[in-house]
């Protein structure tokens, strides 16, 4: 196991304690509500966000515990946004992780209020750390930005209006990336800085932006290259559905060219951060040429 695969797995057993402490508090009823939120909440995943945001708080020697609250609302927003991502009028794919998406399990009308269960809970979580004073304010203010109409939800409103326009050119795709991805990548990366008064906030801001870009352009890759047993989801649906991609608009050689741009951008940028920041470097290069 490399040194990424410790952290990652270290980071995620940590977090998937406070999960499960989560999932032990629901209370909800009709049961398919708390059956349909637990069943995405539990079905894995890398857990790549909290594991994102525990790191950065131990570069900045922020006490785990002041970021856990933080971890879980920017989870259970990312899986909201996963369940609705899979709906038929969203990306409209039937698995997720190697499982039914939970539209396929529960049905549609209860897969949507899932994802609204999920959003309005994160906001509870949000107004609850606010209550500790004015920088827990900034940095619940910053997550739902991240999450919301100037952020994943813009990226998300880009990426359908123009694919289904047909439009594409690097400017588009340049803000489906940046709004749809990379500003639910950068949160966890800033929290802990405004925690810290803004100790490298620009530095790390710029970083989980140009990261967040490399994710998802890994991804358009991964959509003509990966295969469903390594992805746990369907592949070659960019192509079929004429989606906005680095892959349409540079090809697969040209994507795969502005992918390495962007690794070594990130890497350039860590190095004017103070501290160890092997845990990102190493993200960086894994996240160049994952597999899944």
């Amino acid at each position: 196991m490399s040194n990424l695969d410790s952290k990652l797995t270290e980071y995620a057993e940590k977090f998937n304690a406070v999960l499960r402490n989560f999932l032990n508090s629901l209370k909800c009823e009709p049961k398919i509500l708390a059956d349909s939120l637990k069943y995405s909440l539990e079905a894995g995943g890398k857990r790549i966000r909290p594991s994102m945001m525990f790191a950065a708080g131990e570069l900045l020697c922020v006490d785990r515990t002041e970021l856990e609250q933080y971890a879980l609302a920017l989870e259970l927003i990312h899986t909201y946004s996963l369940i609705h991502d899979d709906l038929p009028e969203m990306d409209n794919d039937d698995y997720r992780r190697g499982k039914p998406s939970n539209h396929k399990v529960f049905g549609a009308g209860n897969a949507v209020l899932a994802g609204d269960g999920l959003l309005n809970t994160a906001y509870s979580i949000l107004l609850s750390e606010c209550r500790k004073g004015n920088k827990y304010v900034a940095a619940s203010e910053f997550i739902c930005e991240s999450a919301g109409i100037y952020g994943m939800i813009a990226g998300q409103s880009a990426d359908l209006f123009f694919g289904a326009e047909g439009q594409i050119n690097e400017e588009i795709l340049g803000y489906i990336y940046e709004n749809k991805t990379a500003k639910m990548l950068t949160a966890p990366l800033v929290v802990p800085a405004i925690l810290t008064d803004g100790k490298y906030y620009s530095e790390l801001k710029l970083f989980g932006i140009n990261f967040g870009c490399l994710f998802q352009l890994t991804d358009d890759i991964l959509d003509v290259e990966g295969d469903f047993a390594s992805l746990g989801k369907s592949v070659g649906k960019d192509k079929k559905e004429d989606k906005c991609t680095a892959v349409k608009l540079f090809g697969l050689e040209g994507a795969k060219l502005r992918a390495d741009i962007l690794a070594d951008k990130c890497l350039k940028i860590l190095n004017g951060v103070e501290g160890d920041t092997s845990f990102f470097e190493q993200l960086v290069l894994y996240t160049l040429s994952r597999k899944s």
